[in-house]
């Protein structure tokens, strides 16, 4: 698994070459019918190349019919979109890359995630395009971020996006509060939220987004324990009944009374509509959530940086990157190359930013991003980290995804059992590390 960590001279060099817009100094059914017109690998020059995108939302949906449309017009080789509930999209990954007939080019992450699927021969090198066109202007940052183990670049980045604690200007003038810069700030806000009636902290770990609570793991480790700590963790170098991870538990219980009684029960498109609605007041998430709201709304929405806990330990944040990988076993290999290439044009990005919520960042260096008070704040706070994560998943792999989803469902549910978690949580992780 690549967990190397990006030094803060590598991070400068990595905004640097993607024109200072923090681009992601390291930026979650069947197989369709249209995914291939033939389940050999032999390079046919006949048929469409099939887009398996698990961009469900409405408007991200939307955004990505808008960037094959254009594809098409240019005459060449042709996509065809198959988009996916996302969740069902994250659970049928692995057969989609393992069937005898796969779609060709698939939306997921780079960096270990891609590599664990690359080390079973799953996906395409795509090591030709990275040296021409506009795919050769990245910055090496990115490149390493697109590369499995072996060195061969096996992922073509488009955006990046970053996890903050999101609220509505409106309501936080109506309350009275301001967006708090410490802990004790954090605790403070939620007393006063809670005292107003009103759940101070949305979750949206419920239905089919579990995952949505190891963006409170994450951030609570690294504001703990650093990225580093955070990282080695997850590749199997620390144990999760660690005193450390005790640290990380004892924290987040400290705020465990201020969370939505629903966490756990809605999913987070759910946990969306309710802030949008004023029954919670914010909640730790990505941008992403910004694809099901109105667009109407987006001028009322803002994030703080997740409370700062122990200031010796260097400021990280959360910035995952998206993009494309393609299947091993594409019968339209020339085909996906050309598709590829196209999609880490400063056109493509753009034009996906346009038929979206707008509030992820390009990672091409000569795109342009929406230019929006949110998404220039995003932006800055990735500038200024010390290192940036990605995610839970993406920092070690899809297949430990699941022993988190358990552990931190069940600290939700029964805190005080946390030392049986904890101590199941590293047994379920071993058995992934051990494979």
């Amino acid at each position: 698994m690549n967990t190397t960590p990006i030094s803060p001279t590598g991070r400068r060099q990595f905004l640097a070459g993607a024109g200072a817009i923090g681009a992601a100094a390291l930026m979650s059914g069947c197989v369709a019918s249209s995914s291939s017109d033939g389940g050999s690998t032999s390079q046919s020059s006949g048929g469409s190349v099939a887009l398996q995108s698990n961009l469900s939302s409405p408007q991200a949906k939307t955004a990505m019919e808008d960037l094959v449309a254009a594809y098409n017009k240019r005459g060449g080789a042709k996509a065809k979109l198959n988009t996916v509930a996302s969740e069902t999209f994250r659970t049928q990954l692995p057969t989609y890359l393992t069937s005898a007939n796969p779609p060709d080019l698939l939306t997921w992450y780079p960096g270990s995630v891609a590599d664990a699927y690359a080390k079973k021969g799953l996906l395409l090198d795509v090591s030709e395009i990275w040296a021409k066109g506009e795919l050769a202007g990245y910055s090496d940052a990115q490149k390493k971020l697109c590369s499995d183990s072996s060195g061969a670049k096996v992922f073509v980045p488009a955006t990046y996006y970053w996890w903050g604690v999101f609220y509505k200007k409106s309501n936080f003038a109506k309350w009275g509060v301001q967006e708090p810069k410490t802990w004790d700030d954090f605790i403070s806000l939620c007393k006063t939220l809670k005292s107003k009636g009103v759940a101070p902290i949305g979750l949206g770990a419920g239905g089919d987004t579990p995952w949505v609570a190891s963006a409170w793991f994450d951030y609570l480790n690294i504001r703990v324990n650093g990225a580093q700590y955070h990282r080695d963790l997850l590749a199997g170098r620390h144990s999760f009944d660690d005193p450390q991870v005790h640290k990380v538990f004892d924290k987040w219980a400290e705020v465990l009374p201020y969370f939505d009684p629903n966490g756990t029960a809605l999913a987070f498109q759910d946990a969306t509509t309710a802030m949008l609605s004023n029954r919670t007041g914010m909640m730790l998430i990505g941008t992403f959530f910004a694809d099901a709201a109105p667009k109407d709304q987006l001028d009322d929405i803002d994030f703080f940086q997740f409370p700062i806990i122990d200031p010796s330990v260097p400021v990280a944040e959360e910035g995952p990157t998206d993009g494309y990988f393609a299947s091993a076993h594409t019968a339209h290999k020339d085909q996906v190359l050309d598709l590829m290439s196209y999609l880490a044009t400063a056109e493509a990005q753009e034009i996906y930013l346009k038929g979206s919520s707008g509030t992820a960042l390009p990672t091409n260096p000569k795109a342009k991003d929406s230019g929006t008070p949110l998404v220039k704040k995003g932006r800055a706070l990735i500038e200024s980290a010390a290192d940036v994560t990605q995610f839970f998943n993406r920092d070690s792999s899809d297949a430990l995804q699941p022993t988190a989803d358990t552990a931190l469902t069940k600290f939700l549910a029964k805190p005080k059992e946390i030392n049986s978690i904890l101590t199941a949580w590293q047994r379920d992780a071993q058995k992934i590390w051990s494979q």
